[in-house]
């Protein structure tokens, strides 16, 4: 029987040129520039070509499932982004319809992530606590992506903010992850 062999090392320097590509087109102002469709177009393909990566490589697959749970979880505590999401509020940077609900979701979420990464000792164990907290968290983020798209295309320039840095990391860069976490915790716990 011939394994099939994971290379973490590729995936990760993969993931740092993606990061490092969101952050050079942000902070050049490139970003910027886009009017929607082409914000959430590439957000979308980028969400798409994680989630084909996800079931098309059986290297990845392998290295994913070697992924513990709680270290899938602890990923989430980055939802504290929401904090600012609040604070860019409270500056007129971002407009309320987005920034309550993204916000409070996103730092309820991060919390909820802390309790279960900090204190709960089995989460298979805790399957069914794990799974609500996993469609809460896949709901909040689809509803933070949803609103950001309908107010973008109401008005690009009350979600201008999300298109500079440091912001412009958050949907080009986190919410895949976040989403395509939210989807390997529902794989991996259904077994």
């Amino acid at each position: 029987m011939t394994s099939t062999p994971s290379h973490p090392r590729i995936y990760l320097a993969v993931t740092a040129l993606w990061f490092a590509a969101i952050a050079a087109l942000a902070g050049t102002g490139r970003l910027a520039t886009l009017r929607p469709p082409l914000p959430q177009a590439i957000i979308g393909a980028l969400i798409v070509a994680l989630i084909a990566a996800g079931a098309a490589l059986p290297g990845l697959r392998v290295w994913l499932a070697g992924l513990n749970l709680r270290q899938i979880i602890a990923l989430h505590v980055t939802r504290f982004v929401g904090v600012y999401f609040l604070v860019l509020l409270g500056r007129g940077t971002l407009p309320a319809a987005f920034a309550l609900p993204a916000g409070w979701g996103d730092i309820a979420i991060a919390a909820a992530a802390v309790v279960l990464v900090l204190f709960v000792p089995d989460l298979i164990g805790h399957r069914a606590m794990v799974m609500t907290w996993n469609l809460l968290g896949l709901a909040d983020i689809l509803f933070a992506v949803f609103t950001a798209t309908r107010l973008a295309f109401a008005d690009p320039a009350s979600m201008s903010a999300m298109l500079t840095l440091p912001l412009a990391l958050v949907p080009f860069f986190l919410v895949p992850i976040i989403i395509g976490s939210h989807l390997l915790l529902f794989v991996r716990l259904r077994g």
